[in-house]
């Protein structure tokens, strides 16, 4: 099992937490998403280590960007 937390800015409400769980949820490997609507922090658990890239362009397709 693999956890990473990423920073996503520009999220403001429940519907831009569930946007960002929905498209990053839909990353191949991907086994759960929880969104800190309040520190940005997304935190992607996956059975193997998921690309970063992935991740970006996912966070992206929902309309918001990960903090570099």
């Amino acid at each position: 099992m693999a956890a990473k937390t990423y920073t996503v800015t520009g999220m403001t409400c429940s519907h831009c937490v569930n946007s960002v769980t929905e498209e990053v949820g839909r990353i191949p490997g991907v086994t759960g998403v929880q969104v800190d609507l309040t520190s940005g922090a997304v935190t992607v658990t996956s059975a193997q280590p998921v690309d970063d890239t992935a991740v970006a362009a996912a966070v992206d397709e929902a309309g918001y960007e990960r903090a570099r």
